[in-house]
């Protein structure tokens, strides 16, 4: 987000598209043939949604590197260097520029969201400062961001039925919130707090708040919070199953605007949903 709160951008760099249909619909399941960069804008001015998928031809990685198609991630040590270009769909419109995030400290544990231990989570770097300058569309701003890694050996769907999940900026550092809803019927809540150098400090898990479902397609959503209160100051994307969205809350005793997002993986395995994807997840074989 910028610091001014009035420009966000999302970038997910898939290996194993666990939201495509194409993913879902191949038997051999191969998740190198199945890459994308996701990139989403929001703004006053230019809200962009990008997710090309790409075969194993177009991937490219080593430790420090990792380029699928025209769009490349790079780790010098001290800063990860974003460089996009990207196509919107279904109506072709390109984003295209680099996004610097230099983090002031990693964090030091992984977390499992399974009962089994297939699917972990590490929040490395929970709040950086971050640089965007694109040339399409023409925007540049500073901000803060989040820099996280999934690893998962089963699909998203087979085990889990929905979380949710947000982030704040604190004074000092950030708060993580993520509710865990799992196929088996458990459930995990993960009330995380840390410093600005990725040290990880108590908290208690906030009171649960209820917030509205999306306008659109009607997307439950709740939160947690100190006094079990919170509002929707925007709504990002308002999907069949996925909603992202901008709250205002209070959490470590600060008034906070957290990055809000709603997952419903049994919405998401709808055959009807994954006929819908193709329209805004184009595929290219290179």
């Amino acid at each position: 987000m910028s610091a001014d709160g009035t420009q966000g951008l999302t970038i997910i760099a898939f290996i194993g598209s666990v939201f495509s249909p194409y993913y879902a619909w191949d038997p051999a399941r191969d998740p190198f043939d199945h890459c994308a960069v996701n990139v989403v804008l929001y703004g006053a001015r230019a809200n962009r949604f990008c997710m090309t998928e790409r075969g194993r031809g177009s991937l490219s990685r080593d430790a420090d590197h990792i380029a699928i198609g025209p769009s490349a991630l790079d780790w010098d040590g001290t800063t990860l260097t974003i460089r996009l270009d990207e196509v919107t769909a279904p109506i072709p419109s390109r984003v295209r520029g680099t996004i610097r995030l230099r983090p002031e400290g990693i964090t030091a544990e992984t977390f499992t969201l399974d009962a089994a231990g297939g699917h972990r989570w590490w929040p490395m770097a929970p709040s950086s400062p971050v640089e965007v300058e694109l040339q399409e569309p023409g925007l540049s701003w500073r901000g803060t961001a989040y820099f996280d890694t999934n690893h998962g050996d089963t699909s998203l769907e087979a085990a889990f039925g929905d979380w949710t999940w947000c982030r704040a900026d604190l004074k000092r550092g950030s708060a993580i919130l993520y509710d865990v809803n799992r196929q088996d019927g458990t459930a995990q809540n993960l009330s995380l707090r840390f410093a600005p150098d990725g040290t990880r400090l108590e908290i208690a898990p906030p009171r649960r708040a209820a917030l509205p479902a999306t306008r659109l397609w009607r997307m439950p959503r709740t939160t947690r919070s100190d006094d079990g209160q919170s509002s929707i100051v925007r709504t990002f994307e308002d999907t069949p199953f996925y909603a992202r969205s901008l709250l205002a809350s209070t959490l470590c005793g600060e008034a906070v605007r957290p990055v809000h997002e709603s997952l419903s993986l049994t919405r998401f395995s709808n055959p009807l949903v994954r006929l819908m994807l193709p329209f805004r997840m184009p595929r290219r074989v290179r």
